[in-house]
């Protein structure tokens, strides 16, 4: 599966509807992106990887997205699982980095993540997950 370009119209319903989704910030005059992209681009081809979305976001064309990120330095990668950011990371991967990422994210139990943040959610009031 190649990368998808993602958009502040196409974020949201990306992480939302994906069991897995991977985010690439970068833009075009940055080193490290342009160091970076090969690498996870490989990685989006990786059989093994199936079913993960490997998105990028031009921070240039998405300002105002890579701002509601809170992304300050790029590259950064995050990984989001069954909707929730797992991760988080500024800086250009190597290629075994970004596979234990994969995996780690892969094995993750979202069944505790979830129990605690439904606990925060009642704790401030707000809707359980």
């Amino acid at each position: 599966m190649a990368t998808t370009d993602l958009t502040a119209q196409t974020f949201e319903k990306t992480v939302l509807d994906n069991d897995i989704v991977l985010v690439d910030f970068w833009a075009s005059w940055c080193g490290p992106c342009r160091q970076f992209a090969p690498v996870y681009d490989a990685a989006s081809q990786d059989e093994g990887n199936d079913g993960i979305v490997f998105g990028k976001v031009d921070t240039e064309a998405e300002q105002a997205l890579a701002g509601a990120a809170n992304i300050t330095s790029i590259p950064t990668l995050m990984a989001f699982k069954e909707g929730v950011l797992v991760f988080a990371q500024p800086g250009a991967l190597p290629q075994s980095a970004l596979q234990d990422v994969i995996k780690q994210v892969k094995d993750l139990d979202m069944a505790p993540i979830k129990e605690q943040l439904a606990q925060e959610a009642a704790e401030k009031g707000g809707p359980t997950a």
